[in-house]
């Protein structure tokens, strides 16, 4: 079993029902998936950059990523609907657990100036957003190999009702929010 989830199962599920006064375990709010995207309108000029970022994500998630395309013609991009435009990954279960353990001790710290995340980018239902600038910050890719420098958003889906009950459970889980 993945360590984050042995954390979220023995200390953090405790804590929350002594904090939001839960009657039900199965009330309490609990991780249901992350998607990870990489948006490259850059991919119209140059398809190789698609190829590498497919790559790229299937390394850092170890999971085939999908290839994500446009949903309608826009003349002053020069994008033509159906167009191959980024990529993108949804992660569940051990896979979930696992990487978010990589972010939160491991990616996030070689961040240079990294003073927490905001706790600004919840969406009102308990979802949380984060924009990552570049890839490297992640040791499954190897600097060298790298042709472009590119960002990727990871939103954290999970059960609870309300933003206060999502911030509680990621910074029990470890997220490092600012104070």
């Amino acid at each position: 079993m993945a360590r984050l989830k042995e954390q979220y199962l023995s200390e953090v599920v405790p804590a929350l029902v002594k904090h939001f006064k839960y009657e039900n375990v199965m009330a309490v709010p609990r991780l249901e998936k992350t998607v990870i995207n990489i948006g490259l309108g850059e991919a119209i000029q140059n398809s190789k950059l698609l190829d590498s970022a497919v790559e790229e994500l299937g390394r850092i998630t170890g999971q085939r990523p999908i290839t994500t395309r446009a949903k309608k013609a826009i003349a002053n991009f020069k994008l033509r609907e159906n167009m191959a435009i980024g990529t993108a990954v949804t992660l569940r279960g051990v896979r979930m657990f696992e990487f978010l353990d990589r972010l939160t001790s491991i990616a996030l710290p070689r961040v240079r100036d990294f003073r927490g995340l905001s706790t600004r980018s919840f969406d009102g239902h308990g979802n949380y957003t984060l924009g990552l600038m570049d890839q490297l910050i992640f040791p499954e890719i190897d600097y060298a190999r790298v042709d472009k420098i590119k960002g990727m958003n990871v939103t954290i889906v999970t059960t609870a009702q309300t933003d206060d009950e999502a911030r509680e459970l990621l910074r029990l889980l470890g997220m490092p929010f600012r104070k």
